[in-house]
């Protein structure tokens, strides 16, 4: 075990793991921040998926270990109320069905918008080509990823 200082959603939390440990197990059983979810387990599927530093990982495959002094936004730090514009866009355009896979999606589409606020169709579809979604929402997904590039600058 091993201590680990880290930037989550903006505050400091400590947590007392194995340094192998992948944040999503640190985020959801050390942190109780469980809208991260386990989908696959070897970053294939992107329900895990977390931003290190505004960029979109997997965090079932990220050791707590490899994270430094590197900020993690998790969907509870996207927004506090649930306004950010990639949600609201979600909401929008009935983009969840079983809403299993939805954290990582719109954590991918808003690192997507973060670093390209005015993504083409070939750039949506590969940002978001490795978050698998069973009750296939994919155009709504893509509807709804246009619809937060166009109503605002997307964070």
């Amino acid at each position: 075990m091993a201590k680990y200082n880290l930037k989550i959603n903006g505050k400091a939390r400590q947590v007392d793991v194995d340094p192998n440990t992948p944040m999503l197990w640190v985020l959801r059983d050390s942190l109780n921040l469980v809208g991260t979810k386990f989908g696959c387990g070897m970053a294939q599927c992107g329900a895990c998926t977390i931003h290190l530093d505004g960029n979109a990982v997997r965090s079932c495959v990220l050791p707590v270990s490899a994270i430094g002094k590197s900020a993690i936004t998790t969907i509870e730090g996207l927004s506090e109320k649930g306004d950010h514009p990639v949600q609201k866009a979600w909401l929008e355009h009935d983009v969840a069905q079983c809403g299993y896979c939805q954290t990582g999606q719109i954590m991918t589409a808003t690192a997507l918008l973060k670093n390209n606020p005015n993504p083409s169709e070939a750039d949506i579809d590969a940002a978001m080509s490795g978050n698998i979604c069973r009750c296939g929402t994919y155009l709504r997904i893509k509807d709804a990823i246009k619809s937060a590039a166009k109503t605002s600058n997307a964070k």
